[in-house]
């Protein structure tokens, strides 16, 4: 009995069978890795999806001031001139084909563990999408930038282990990259992943006003610990707080609200096994 409903388990944490790559890619790009939080226009009304990928926010930091590229296959303004190889190397390790390094905002860190199969994925969906001319304003950095190893990145997952729900849980909660943003960052815009991974504390400025990132460690006080699965759901795919009140953005909830439930069971399993940050 265990062994069929360990294989039953397997097959429903595995890729379907029938899904293509650029399918998994589009997932991955508009639900789990919510890439049109950064790289697609905001208009009064949300997203200008007409424009999709072609450019999007802009980020004035204290370290760099860049404004999410253009990832439509345009050549002129966007990856059209760019190689599978050179586009997946950069998905890994934010080094642009001309050498040059992308500001620590886009989280290529965080990317390291992406499966080989969901770095096909995200090339071949990222390859499907029309391609819409629109140039970004050339970053600004203002001081040098450390490089940084997330917490849970840094190996590349296969897809075997990702039957296992915490192991999935891990994988999801890494390319969601959600401790970049519930992360405090010290000195240097560097994060403290070391001390302080899932404490929250950054403050997010934008249309939105201002928000600050909260704990999702299992404190039971400062963080979620004392927060049911439901509850924790609800604020991931509606931002709506356990204490009722709205969250603000620039949490992508809506994108995560696509997730399937199997992912987000996982990933809400996985949360609570964050260690404890007060």
């Amino acid at each position: 009995m265990r062994i069929v409903l360990g294989i039953a388990l397997a097959l429903l944490m595995s890729p379907a069978a029938s899904e293509t790559l650029v399918e998994r890619g589009a997932y991955l790009v508009g639900s789990v890795m919510v890439c049109h939080n950064c790289h697609t226009p905001r208009g009064p009304q949300g997203f200008d999806m007409s424009r999709a990928l072609s450019g999007g926010q802009t980020f004035d930091e204290p370290a760099f001031k860049v404004t999410g590229s253009n990832i439509t296959p345009d050549k002129d303004t966007g990856i059209g001139k760019w190689s599978d190889a050179e586009l997946k190397h950069f998905l890994v390790s934010g080094v642009r084909p001309d050498s040059t390094k992308v500001a620590p905002i886009m989280p290529t860190g965080f990317y390291t563990v992406l499966t080989a199969r969901d770095l096909d994925a995200l090339v071949a969906y990222l390859r499907s999408v029309p391609a819409v001319p629109h140039e970004v304003p050339a970053p600004e950095y203002r001081i040098a930038l450390k490089p940084e190893v997330p917490t849970y990145a840094g190996k590349q997952a296969s897809e075997a282990e990702l039957a296992d729900k915490l192991a999935r849980g891990r994988y999801l909660l890494t390319i969601a990259h959600c401790l970049e943003c519930h992360t405090p960052e010290g000195p240097s815009a560097v994060h403290d992943f070391a001390k302080a991974s899932g404490k929250g504390g950054r403050t997010f400025k934008g249309p939105w006003g201002e928000s600050r990132s909260p704990n999702i460690t299992s404190h039971a006080q400062s963080g979620i610990g004392a927060w049911s699965d439901d509850e924790i759901k609800r604020a991931i795919t509606q931002g709506v707080a356990r204490d009722g009140h709205k969250m603000k953005p620039p949490m992508a909830y809506a994108g995560y609200a696509t997730m399937s439930p199997q992912d987000l069971d996982a990933l809400v399993a996985f949360v609570r096994t964050l260690p404890p940050r007060e």
